[in-house]
């Protein structure tokens, strides 16, 4: 069954919408940096950038985990995932201008900054601008390979009742997971994490990876309720699958958490100069607010919400607290990078929302395109699920 019969027409408007956004915004932004100073042109670059990616790759986190795991909660999001973690090769694009800022953004790639700091000679043998590069280059080689992967062995899967062909995606799945995981922990340091060489954090990687997988499962399920409102899948949409989705949501919200919290305590527990550094120009000078909003929106509010079955079984209230999370991921990506470049207090620039937009117009629309032509290939996979909930309590029927 062809993607293009299945998307609801408000999508398709929503696609030309993005494009006029993108375009427009990007005309701002170009003017910007001539304006506003290159310096602050990749700042503002480098926090979209991030979140784009992040959105990206978490798709393809959970492409790669319903391949792996299979389960009925992957039937309404995996075309969803799918057509997201296509968008790799738009991303690879979109890092062309990060090369061109490293000056900009990364005390290692400048030269006087490196014959000052011990600790940057030091790491220069790692972080130097074509070692970077080159590992960049691998990065999304893997990444779009993975995506490419997930886009045939999906199909097999969905049409196939072969054990074999089961036994060899669920390998590959495997292996891609690992891959992901690996290359992710690594690209966080380089991108991320080396805006302060100084510090250093050992769990930063995977805190990163399940910001990705969050922001993703967000954008999905804030997706998911548009699209069934057409056959196929408003054949199989019922509460039960929503309550799935909701208790993924929760779980991820609080691993999130989690791990957020726990490098916070081992850090500023430690006390030591070279580790607190970050967590200090992140509490103060208004920073510290925006974090405290991070906190209450990205994980007290989803927490209390989902808390409740009836809550998470509600297509409308669960799309509701996904959005909230799915906007607060931005502000934690802004949070997250931008006080290193303002360590004076909080203060937010007019390029800082015009990239975003930009960046977010094109990915959009490069979205909706690969969304379009991804099969939704229910009819397997619903036989291999068992039968779905009576038709009474489906979706838009009232517990």
């Amino acid at each position: 069954m062809n993607g293009d019969e299945q998307v609801a027409e408000p999508l398709y408007r929503v696609q030309r919408t993005a494009w006029l956004v993108g375009l427009i915004a990007s005309g701002f932004a170009i003017a910007g940096f001539f304006i506003g100073g290159s310096a602050q042109f990749f700042q503002s670059y480098l926090f979209a950038y991030l979140f784009w990616l992040g959105l990206t790759l978490g798709a393809l986190a959970w492409s790669l985990l319903n391949l792996l795991v299979g389960g009925r909660w992957g039937m309404p999001v995996r075309r969803i995932m799918e057509a997201a973690s296509k968008n790799v090769w738009v991303m690879a694009l979109l890092f062309l201008p990060i090369i061109f800022g490293f000056r900009s953004l990364y005390p290692w790639a400048r030269p006087d900054l490196v014959a000052e700091d011990p600790v940057l000679q030091h790491k220069s043998i790692y972080l130097n601008v074509p070692f970077v590069i080159l590992r960049a280059v691998l990065y999304f080689v893997l990444w779009f390979a993975l995506s490419r992967g997930i886009s045939g062995w999906t199909e097999k899967a969905a049409k196939a009742a072969d054990p074999e062909i089961k036994s060899r995606y669920q390998r590959f799945s495997a292996f891609g997971s690992i891959a992901y995981v690996l290359s992710m922990t690594f690209a966080s340091v380089d991108w991320i994490m080396s805006i302060q060489p100084d510090w250093f954090s050992t769990v930063f990687g995977f805190l990163v990876i399940s910001a990705q997988t969050l922001t993703a499962l967000s954008f999905a399920i804030v997706i998911t309720p548009v699209l069934a409102r057409q056959k196929p899948l408003s054949e199989i949409m019922s509460p039960g699958i929503y309550r799935d989705l909701g208790a993924l949501l929760f779980t991820n919200v609080m691993l999130w958490a989690y791990l957020a919290f726990s490098q916070y305590l081992i850090i500023w527990s430690g006390n030591l100069t070279e580790e607190i550094t970050w967590f200090l120009d992140r509490s103060r000078g208004g920073w510290q607010w925006l974090g405290l909003l991070v906190i209450l929106t990205q994980f007290a509010l989803p927490f209390s919400v989902l808390l409740s079955l009836r809550a998470k079984r509600n297509a409308r209230i669960l799309a509701s607290a996904a959005g909230i999370v799915l906007v607060i991921r931005l502000v934690d990506d802004f949070w997250e990078v931008i006080p290193t470049f303002r360590p004076d207090g909080f203060s937010l620039h007019w390029l800082d929302i015009i990239i975003a937009l930009a960046m977010g117009g094109i990915w959009v629309a490069a979205f909706i395109w690969h969304l379009r032509s991804t099969p939704v290939l229910l009819a397997r996979e619903a036989q291999d699920y068992g039968p779905t909930e009576p038709r009474e309590i489906r979706m838009g029927a009232h517990e």
